[in-house]
């Protein structure tokens, strides 16, 4: 039986009264986005129609899930909400600490040793308030969400931006920071302006070389890390029909990575055949009887340019392997074009490294798949010419393709299996020779591939691609080496072709597993103690930050003047920073360390104005709150694209900085700003942001009377005593503003209970 299963009656219970009344406001077919907004908002039965990309509306969403980097700070905030329980079905999942090293019995029993602190104190927040609790090990959080919670026609919010991964199952998931999430787990709603849509259309059926993968990468290189920013993007099609449910997963999951507000498919009969093999047939009985109402109407699927707000369209049978990268996830390129690409642009082409696994591809499938390719290479005699490392997304998959044979087979070429979590995705990889920051190449499955993120070495090129090609090209050793023509040797001095990936879409003999990592919570943990020593370095009680005193901002010096692209990893690192999540203060002194000043091109070199010095960019912060002078930060476009991670607003508000000025922002970080009581700012006019110097102090000049809508002034006081007057928009409405008002959401949260 599913978890939650009353739940997910309930909901299918009132969706199709809701979903007829919203078709009847809107006054037309709706798509299956719609639906589920509407079938999920805060008020039950829909009284008006939104506008997309205009009102913010109150949301009511099914479940949470948190991962362990951010459920930290997420329940140290909840744990000030003054709840004896969740509201709302909610799991913890362990993934994110556990580095990859040696090898997974090693480097978990490392894991267990170094970070037992955080994991007993999740475990114990988990068990007081009644959450779901997935042990380290037992795998990466989507996958463990696919497999277990996910549902067609649901909503849920995650302190993850590749919650959107449970698209793969027809829901809208969205990543949030964890002041939404505690929203949810405390009872509220969950606000969201109203989405726009994209459509994608899918034609025809992938085959030999071409992957799911390949469907996103392509639709990255067309929209950028920012073409889907306050969009949802809607995959429909006799493309979306014959392909698995994971490989749906999976195109979601990368959504993250142009920015979209989440990505979702129609209910099929690939989600109805995985939900069976993951031991849900009562999920599928359920959805059967509303099955209508959980995908587009047949009106808008036939002429989707009159129900989208963008279209775009891909034939399946056409579309070639992608390699994306390096440095950039949109940064698209067929494989039959790489070698010339990488020659022009002198990428390397020797393959150092190859690595499958991730959140977004670490399935069954994606391991049989790549598998196949791996054991012809063994077949023939081939020998690898890159290092190999496999992530399973989970201890069932893990312990399924132990079972079936698939371990075994990567094990012939020397693959280090590292334990079932997000690892070198993540920047948790203690990769030997990283240090010397020499420039190389690397190809993985994972979602992204930003400057240091696998391995810290900003001379790594790292690219992305499908768990097939991963293979093929670490087995080649060569960046440039396209398997659907070229030929490699073997120990014979032969010429072999490999053969395109073959792969079940799910176990023959179904899956299997016996000890899944799971710990259900207390039924009354009213008795559960929960310990946080005030001499830790890795978790720290939280203090309400300030409320506004309701005057202008006057005399704020400028922190940082970020150029280029900033996302929440060079706002806030990952990789080592990790262990320092549950603990404000330690964590801030990662702020902003990896931005590029753009007065002097260096990163975490900023000039302190008090001193005329220049210092790390906390240690200047730290400088300014010390001395009562509030700062600022300004930056570029799309500014924090990247993980849901709060920790980006968190640090600059605890460190002083009252506001951030950019050119566009991503929308979780927007939205997180917001939550902890900051400014989130944009340039009415872009090119104001060349007018920013190095030593500039800012007044506000009409917070004062700070209202939806209403821009607000800055004066820029220049080092010469010349002054520029900048227009700064916002998107606060009331409740946002009484955020900022109360100092944080958190403060009205604490306050109201």
């Amino acid at each position: 039986m599913a978890f939650d299963i009353e739940m997910i009656k309930k909901v299918y219970g009132t969706m199709a009264e809701r979903v007829d009344k919203a078709r009847e406001l809107v006054g037309r077919p709706l798509t299956l986005s719609e639906k589920i907004l509407y079938s999920h908002l805060w008020e039950g039965t829909p009284s008006q129609a939104f506008s997309r990309g205009k009102d913010y509306v109150d949301f009511a969403p099914d479940r949470v899930a948190c991962q362990d980097a951010t459920a930290q700070m997420a329940l140290l905030q909840f744990m000030h909400a003054g709840k004896k329980t969740v509201a709302v079905p909610t799991t913890v999942h362990c993934d994110h600490l556990i580095q990859a090293k040696v090898g997974a019995t090693t480097d978990l029993a490392v894991a267990n040793s170094q970070s037992k602190e955080v994991f007993d104190f999740l475990s114990s927040v988990s068990n007081k308030y009644g959450i779901g609790f997935w042990k380290p090990g037992s795998g990466i959080i989507h996958q463990i969400v696919l497999e277990n919670y996910a549902f067609p026609g649901g909503m849920m919010i995650g302190t993850d931006s590749h919650t959107v991964n449970a698209g793969g199952l027809g829901m809208l998931a969205i990543g949030v920071g964890g002041a939404d999430a505690v929203d949810v787990m405390s009872g509220m709603s969950w606000e969201l302006k109203f989405p726009k849509l994209i459509g994608v259309k899918l034609t025809g059926k992938l085959n030999g070389w071409t992957a799911p993968k390949d469907v996103i990468l392509k639709v990255a290189d067309i929209l950028t890390v920012k073409g889907g920013t306050g969009a949802i993007v809607e995959y429909f099609g006799e493309g979306a029909v014959n392909m698995s449910c994971t490989g749906k997963g999976t195109i979601c999951n990368m959504g993250a990575e142009i920015g979209a507000t989440t990505s979702t498919f129609g209910y099929d009969d690939s989600m109805r055949r995985y939900l069976a093999a993951t031991g849900r047939q009562d999920v599928v009985d359920a959805a059967d009887t509303v099955a209508d109402y959980l995908t587009g109407d047949a009106e808008v699927y036939a002429n989707p340019s009159q129900y989208f707000d963008e279209l775009i369209e891909i034939n399946l049978s056409e579309l070639e392997p992608h390699i994306n990268g390096p440095f950039t996830p949109d940064r698209g390129t067929p494989v039959s074009k790489m070698k010339e690409e990488a020659t022009k642009n002198d990428w390397p082409l020797k393959v150092e490294w190859g690595l499958i696994g991730s959140c977004t591809n670490s399935s069954y499938e994606d391991m049989a798949r790549a598998a196949s390719i791996v054991e012809q290479a063994v077949a023939h005699g081939i020998t690898p010419k890159a290092e190999f490392g496999i992530n399973p997304g989970s201890e069932q998959i893990r312990y399924t393709i132990e079972r079936d044979g698939i371990i075994a087979t990567f094990e012939k070429m020397g693959t280090k299996v590292f334990t079932n979590a997000c690892g070198p995705c993540i920047g948790q990889w203690d990769r030997e020779g990283a240090d010397k920051g020499e420039k190389n190449t690397i190809v993985h499955s994972f979602n992204r591939n930003f400057s240091k993120r696998a391995d810290g070495n900003p001379n790594t090129h790292a690219f992305v691609t499908s768990p097939e090609m991963v293979a093929a090209l670490a087995i080649s050793g060569d960046l440039s080496f396209n398997p659907i023509t070229d030929t490699l040797l073997n120990d014979k001095g032969e010429a072999v072709k490999l053969n395109p990936p073959t792969g079940d879409e799910l176990p023959k003999r179904g899956f299997d597993v016996e000890d899944a990592g799971f710990q259900a919570p207390a039924e009354d943990g009213s008795n559960v103690s929960v310990v946080v020593s005030p001499t830790s370095d890795r978790l720290q009680l939280l203090a309400p930050f300030d409320a506004w005193d309701g005057k202008n901002i006057s005399g704020a010096k400028l922190l940082i003047k970020a150029f280029g692209k900033c996302t929440t990893d060079h706002i806030s690192m990952a990789g080592p920073w990790l262990r320092f999540r549950g603990h404000l203060d330690n964590i801030s002194n990662n702020m902003l360390i990896g931005a590029v000043n753009a007065y002097n091109q260096e990163a975490n070199k900023v000039k302190n104005q008090l001193t005329g010095e220049y210092a790390a960019v906390p240690a200047v912060a730290r400088a300014y709150k010390a001395a009562g002078v509030p700062s600022i930060v300004v930056g570029d476009q799309n500014y924090g694209e990247g993980s849901s991670r709060e920790h980006a607003a968190m640090e600059p508000r605890f460190l002083g900085v009252k506001a951030v000025l950019v050119k566009s922002f991503a929308r979780i970080h927007e939205t997180n700003l917001k939550k902890q009581g900051m400014l989130a700012l944009t340039f009415a006019n872009e090119a104001d942001y060349d007018k920013i110097q190095e030593n500039d102090t800012i007044n506000f000049l009409d917070l004062t009377d700070f209202a939806p809508g209403k821009p607000l002034t800055l004066e820029f006081v220049h080092a010469d005593g010349s002054k520029d007057i900048i227009l700064a928009n916002h998107t606060y409405n009331e409740s946002q503003i009484g955020w900022f008002v109360a100092g944080s959401a958190l403060n009205l949260i604490a306050a109201n209970a």
